[in-house]
């Protein structure tokens, strides 16, 4: 473990794995007066976006710092904060991951944004997963960037900075947080107790995210999901016609669970196209390098490529409500045999 792992998880850097750089930035405007009124955290999902801007919530309104720009996380202010509980808090975002944020919702949190803090220094307003905005809601939330009140800062979480209005971008203090190195997950999750093989599985099934590896940690659920799915997977490869049919008809029938379902088999056939052009690339399920090798050994990366193609393409399809079925039914049959 290098002494910048060791620092990190040893309960520096605001209690966080990684992002070091975003975290003394935040400090600076903190203890420098030069605070931003609006700031947009961009990355991946999983990356730890949402934990970094509760951590700034707490520096900005902790009662009793330990130190300038250093929250305490153990007062009542600092507890309710990091449970989103917190009366100048207000969150918003789409009922579900993958949904649509309303114009509707913006505008009940731009009269909240108007009055004067309840209990703390500041007003503010943490807008998860900004790019599902739809239009109206985007161009809504203009107004209060322009003319954001003193006392308020608005907060903005979104996969990646071109998905979003670029109007909305230029009036965002931007930090693009990236993956952060897989030794570097796996080291912090064997600080907190998982043995060495789970914890640099989870670590390459994170890709690097902080965030989405404690969920998996926390959650054996999720592992079992990804286990049982890559089970079907190989099981559908030497499946016949009817059966396959068969197994999109059941999954059809929970849109939410497909989608997982589909993102879940894209992280593995990534893996036979990488194995396939012969990338350095760090794989994501390394518990099943030898089914991925077999695989890419019989496919073209053409053919590679088209798979990892049509699931991407499904997965963006499904959020369009499209039919559940046919598009399960065609991406399974398209499926090589064997």
């Amino acid at each position: 473990m290098t002494s910048n792992q060791s620092s990190v998880i040893s309960g520096e850097n605001w209690g966080l794995l990684g992002h070091e750089w975003a975290v003394e930035m935040l400090k600076q405007h903190l203890t420098r007066d030069g605070l931003r009124h609006a700031y947009l955290f961009a990355g991946p999902p999983g990356l730890g976006r949402r934990s970094l801007a509760l951590r700034f919530v707490q520096a900005l309104n902790c009662p009793q710092p330990s130190a300038p720009g250093e929250p305490c996380l153990e007062c009542r202010a600092c507890k309710q904060i990091e449970a989103m509980q917190f009366p100048d808090l207000a969150v918003v975002q789409a009922e579900k991951e993958g949904g649509v944020l309303k114009v509707e919702q913006i505008r009940e949190v731009q009269h909240s944004l108007s009055l004067a803090p309840y209990q703390g220094r500041y007003r503010v307003a943490l807008f998860l997963r900004f790019q599902e905005a739809n239009a109206n809601a985007a161009n809504a939330l203009l107004k209060t960037l322009e003319e954001a009140p003193s006392q308020v800062i608005l907060l903005l979480t979104a996969d990646g900075v071109d998905l979003l209005l670029p109007t909305i971008v230029s009036r965002c203090e931007v930090l693009r947080l990236r993956p952060l190195p897989i030794e570097t997950v796996q080291a912090y999750l064997q600080e907190r107790g998982s043995d060495e093989t789970q914890a640099r599985l989870i670590a390459h099934l994170s890709g690097g995210r902080p965030g989405y590896a404690l969920r998996l940690l926390s959650d054996p659920a999720m592992l079992a999901f990804r286990q049982t799915r890559l089970d079907d997977l190989q099981k559908l490869l030497a499946a016949n016609r009817r059966e396959r049919f068969a197994y999109a008809d059941s999954l059809a029938k929970d849109k939410e669970a497909l989608r997982d379902v589909l993102l879940t088999w894209l992280t593995y056939w990534r893996d036979v196209m990488l194995r396939t052009a012969g990338a350095d690339s760090p794989p994501i399920n390394v518990d099943r390098t030898a089914e991925v090798e077999s695989l890419a050994a019989r496919l073209s990366l053409a053919e590679a490529r088209c798979l990892v193609r049509d699931l991407e393409r499904a997965v963006d399809r499904l959020e369009k409500n499209v039919n559940a079925r046919l598009l399960a039914e065609v991406l399974l049959l398209d499926w090589p045999r064997g």
